[in-house]
């Protein structure tokens, strides 16, 4: 099994549906604060199931949502099959979707943990073929090499203490031990990168990037980078 396979399926990975919730208003929320404005254009590549991007749609002209697992697309486009803004892509349809230089905001959050670094390179180049001139490329929650599982479970208890899903959150950590996540994460492990390394690959693939104060999303230990074309 791969993680793409893993995610083509319900997972355990959302303790409850509150919990699910509350994670993609927060996304939503994050996203809309880069200040988008009525004509830009969104990618949120690796979207998931998105269940609050009819906000970010409201507030931008077109948004895409990509993502690798079938069964999350469908569900996507079963989701907004009425919001004419949104578009449901695959990353395999991604080059011929989407126009190249035609995007003010590319978001990937969530994502990288899962790519190998030669997969990371080649998305790299995709993504900056499809920005504007000061368009901007956010990577968010990627993992630092310092940190671990312990360090996600601190930040799933602070996050489910705030949202009133704390039993649940408890519960779901014993049920995401037992699961294929937990041997996947075991087996195939998850991507980790650096500060420095990362702005330096940025760099190679014809960014300027920096780190931004905060993470996207409600992990502190981990990171994001904001990207623009050199």
């Amino acid at each position: 099994m791969s993680w793409r396979d893993y995610w083509n399926a319900d997972t355990p990975i959302y303790v409850n549906d509150r919990h699910k919730i509350l994670h993609y208003q927060l996304v939503a929320r994050d996203i809309v604060a880069f200040g988008l404005g009525p004509n830009a254009a969104v990618l949120d590549h690796g979207c998931g199931e998105a269940l609050s991007a009819g906000r970010v749609a409201g507030a931008c002209g077109k948004l895409y949502l990509c993502d690798g697992a079938p069964l999350v697309r469908d569900r996507l486009r079963q989701r907004f099959a009425a919001e004419r803004k949104i578009a449901v892509v695959s990353p395999e349809e991604l080059e011929d979707a989407v126009q190249d230089g035609s995007l003010d905001l590319i978001v990937v959050n969530s994502l990288l943990q899962y790519l190998s670094h030669e997969d990371l390179a080649g998305l790299l180049g995709l993504w900056r073929s499809k920005l504007r001139e000061g368009g901007r490329l956010v990577l968010a929650d990627v993992i630092p090499h310092e940190t671990g599982p312990l360090d996600d479970v601190r930040a799933l208890m602070t996050f489910a203490w705030r949202g009133g899903f704390t039993v649940a959150a408890l519960k779901g950590l014993v049920r995401t031990a037992l699961s294929d996540y937990a041997r996947l994460r075991g087996e195939l492990g998850l991507t980790h990168h650096g500060e420095a390394e990362m702005l330096d690959l940025l760099r190679e693939r014809g960014f300027q990037a920096e780190r931004r104060a905060d993470n996207m999303g409600h992990n502190p230990a981990r990171m994001t980078f904001v990207a623009t074309l050199a």
